[in-house]
């Protein structure tokens, strides 16, 4: 007879295994991106299709809804689903999710292609790189009086435009070539930003099925046979089990951390955290946190379209404002760092993607924050400066002490204790032990006093 407590630890294994349990051989794996695309919604669609080939699955199906998202990311999906061993189908749903800019790549490329009902997708017109609010032009805007007549003169900024442009276009048409999907149409969403409801979609060879729900769907796909890797492969799903496979902790972390606001907030507690161990050695909790947010902030940003010159200004901010601590500027560092901070902050990400900006409330929040310790340092100096020094040659003139010990040679001559240190005193008239006396002055390493209170009488009783 087994123990209570061991049969509870064995039903809570169990318990586990069985929460935990890989997808059976045969089954639908399904992944859901709801929100816009980045490393997190990447990191996890590559890695759930991966483990899907692990347990032998024999279809994928990714439920899309999103407005679009980095193109770093989008390739990295759209990479794992050209390279994928078994059949990977994308689905816009529920009614009214959409599959913009990004999303309609990543439904491209898939083997099949599904919408539902009062869904849409199309808009996948590159947004333009560079200060965040800078308007995109499709190719042909934007040229001077030379443009109009023919003559090649365009702006840097609309050569770089059309390169983008250009690419996308030829990119999305090379994966509608693949699937056999409506090359024009896909190159005009690219060029001219359109958009398509599922209905039309379907009509205009867009996508493959329209689907009410995912039972639909997978009704629809039953018995089709689809080429994935160069191999033919015929589904038989009727009955096969559907496993959802939920974002882990990893991927969790991951989408926080990657969030351009979080990221910077880690920046800030990374530096300061530092700042504040170094300047305060031995406690070890700054150097410990600002360490840990620091890396995770650096760790972050190589992962975002980041400007490194707003890199460099943010840094160089926070250094002003440390620096106020410890030099003699009377804020003109520190105003310096602020501004630095702001300016590096609003060019920090160099996308206009959706979900991807800084919001100016908070770049506001932490310039003020980093105002307000600017001002604290500058309060304690300035009290500082007013407050009488305690140490030092201005410490021990004019300091009230009672003599210890006086010299029997010499009556005028005696010891005190001052400052932790035991002084030599020399005074104009005898000292006794216990007499109080004032320092009047520092001769090297005596001190010359004069009494303050009366000296005893003389004889008598």
């Amino acid at each position: 007879m087994l123990p209570g407590w061991l049969r509870l630890c064995l039903c809570a294994l169990i318990l586990c295994g069985s929460v935990g349990a890989s997808a059976a051989p045969g089954a639908v794996v399904r992944l859901q991106v709801d929100g816009v695309i980045g490393p997190a919604s990447a990191d996890y669609l590559v890695r759930g299709m991966a483990k899907a080939v692990d347990e032998g699955a024999q279809l994928v199906l990714i439920e899309i809804d999103t407005p679009g998202g980095l193109d770093t990311s989008m390739r990295a999906i759209i990479k794992a689903i050209l390279a994928s061993p078994i059949p990977v189908a994308s689905y816009v749903a529920p009614g009214g999710a959409r599959a913009a800019s990004a999303g309609t790549y990543i439904l491209y490329a898939s083997h099949v292609a599904a919408m539902a009902p009062g869904t849409n997708l199309g808009a996948a017109t590159p947004v333009a790189i560079g200060m965040p609010g800078t308007p995109s032009k499709p190719p042909g805007e934007g040229k001077g009086e030379a443009g109009k007549d023919g003559a090649a003169e365009q702006s840097p900024t609309d050569a770089m435009t059309a390169k983008q442009v250009n690419d996308a276009a030829a990119y999305i048409r090379g994966l509608a070539t693949m699937r056999g999907r409506n090359a024009e149409w896909a190159e005009q969403a690219v060029r001219e930003a359109v958009s398509l409801s599922a209905e039309e979609a379907l009509e205009q060879k867009v996508i493959d099925y329209l689907a009410t729900d995912l039972a639909d769907l997978l009704r629809q796909l039953d018995g089709k046979t689809l080429q994935a890797a160069g191999v033919d492969q015929t589904l038989a799903i009727a009955g096969a089990p559907l496993i959802s496979h939920a974002p882990d902790w990893r991927t969790r972390l991951l989408a926080v951390i990657t969030n351009p606001s979080v990221a910077l907030i880690l920046m800030m507690i990374g530096v300061y955290g530092l700042f504040f161990e170094f300047s305060n050695p031995g406690s070890g909790v700054g150097g410990v946190l600002g360490g840990i947010s620091l890396i995770l902030a650096l760790y972050a940003l190589q992962l975002l379209p980041v400007n490194y010159a707003g890199v460099a200004l943010i840094l160089l901010g926070i250094a002003f404002i440390a620096a106020e601590a410890f030099l003699p500027s009377f804020g003109v560092l520190g105003i310096g760092g602020v501004v630095a901070f702001v300016f590096g902050a609003l060019i920090l990400i160099d996308t206009d993607v959706p979900g991807f900006g800084i919001p100016l409330a908070l770049i506001v929040t932490l310039a003020l924050t980093s105002t307000g310790l600017i001002l604290a340092i500058l309060g304690m100096a300035v009290k500082a400066r007013r407050r009488q020094q305690v140490a030092g040659d201005s410490g021990l003139v004019g300091s009230l002490v009672a003599v210890a010990a006086v010299q029997a040679e010499d009556p005028c001559s005696g010891w005190v204790a001052l400052q932790g240190e035991r002084w030599q005193v020399q005074g104009r008239e005898p000292l006794r032990p216990g007499q109080r006396v004032r320092v009047t002055a520092r001769q090297g390493v005596q001190l010359q006093v004069s009494a303050v209170d009366e000296p005893p009488p003389q004889g008598g009783h």
